[in-house]
């Protein structure tokens, strides 16, 4: 009974509606441990539309929140539960990157095709890199001072993390979606939903090497790696399937069902989790048994079209953005994972 009293619990504090607890069900309650314990709420009034990435400040305690539908990036402070800062004049804010060592945001606008970069501290606008049409999803290779930036019909682009200066760009064969990059190794993994593939990138040649199909599960979005364990995380929203990938031999190892319109994923590497946030409304919890063998053991309701979120290791905490719709206020909710 401890899921339905913790969502029970939820409830009261206004956080998840009494009826999202009806479609739980006594017997799931009974049944499924608490993996993710609800316990702060950070209201965004004013903020409308749907929301994109985040990065996080660990030492400062900071998110950084693409409110990609207002246009503008969200600065919370999450030790103090409040909005610190709001920076608008964006456009289509999606991907977001903190660089620690200068204390700098760079934002990626869809519309504009612009990085955006701003001061850590005085949130002032120091420079815009433009011509990266339609930019999206950002990484950082922290070993290398790189900076990688999916944009446009099908390219990563590639910046120099001191000067952000543009220093060469990287050519794909469809829009990337979520991509993620092999610490010990030179590879980079993409998503290529339009192209129902994953690309697989040797930085150093600066070149595609594979191309794995994705045909049966399509709508590849979202990603995540465990390195450790040569395994690769993909959400599928046709079906709604979590995908599991051997990364050195580049074959499927399993998959099973997920909760639908998934657009964030994150492997706890710690707890041997992964953590799903999906549109129609829940928050999907996947066990790890061990490289082969996963099992979905909780399923948290949430909020439709809370599809977004965020899991910093360092901070060991889960955020999930919550649009605004109808009654519903634009809020980002926080988890302690258990």
């Amino acid at each position: 009974m401890r899921t339905l009293t913790a969502v029970l619990m939820t409830c009261v504090m206004g956080s998840v509606a009494p009826a999202e607890v009806a479609g739980l069900g006594r017997a799931d309650a009974d049944r499924q441990p608490v993996t993710l314990q609800l316990i702060r709420t950070i209201p965004l009034p004013g903020v409308t539309g749907r929301f994109d990435h985040f990065a996080v400040d660990a030492k400062g305690h900071r998110l950084f929140v693409a409110a990609l539908g207002n246009n503008t990036l969200e600065i919370l402070d999450v030790a103090a539960g409040r909005r610190l800062q709001s920076i608008g004049g964006l456009h289509k804010p999606t991907g977001v990157l903190y660089l620690a060592s200068s204390n700098r945001i760079a934002v990626a606008n869809g519309n504009d095709g612009t990085i955006k970069t701003f001061d850590g501290g005085s949130y002032e606008l120091l420079r815009s890199l433009r011509g990266l049409d339609d930019a999206d999803n950002v990484r950082f290779d922290a070993q290398a001072g790189t900076i990688y930036v999916g944009y446009g019909s099908g390219a990563l682009a590639i910046l120099d993390a001191a000067t952000l200066n543009l220093t060469g760009s990287i050519k794909l064969p469809a829009h990337p979606e979520s991509f993620q990059l092999e610490a010990r190794r030179p590879r980079i993994f993409v998503n290529l939903p339009d192209a129902k593939q994953i690309a697989v990138i040797d930085r150093r040649k600066q070149a595609i090497t594979a191309a794995w199909p994705m045909k049966e599960f399509q709508a590849n979005f979202p990603m995540a790696l465990d390195e450790a364990n040569h395994r690769l995380f993909i959400g599928c929203r046709q079906p709604a399937r979590l995908v599991v990938l051997n990364t050195a031999a580049g074959k499927p190892v399993t998959d099973l069902a997920i909760s639908g319109d998934t657009d964030d994923l994150f492997y706890d590497a710690a707890r041997q989790r992964i953590y799903l946030s999906c549109g129609e409304g829940f928050l999907d919890v996947v066990a790890q048994g061990d490289a082969d063998h996963y099992e979905r053991i909780e399923r948290i309701p949430t909020a439709s079209g809370a599809r977004t979120s965020f899991y910093s290791p360092a901070l060991d905490r889960l955020w999930l953005a919550v649009p605004q719709r109808g009654r519903q206020s634009a809020e980002i909710r926080a988890y302690q994972p258990q």
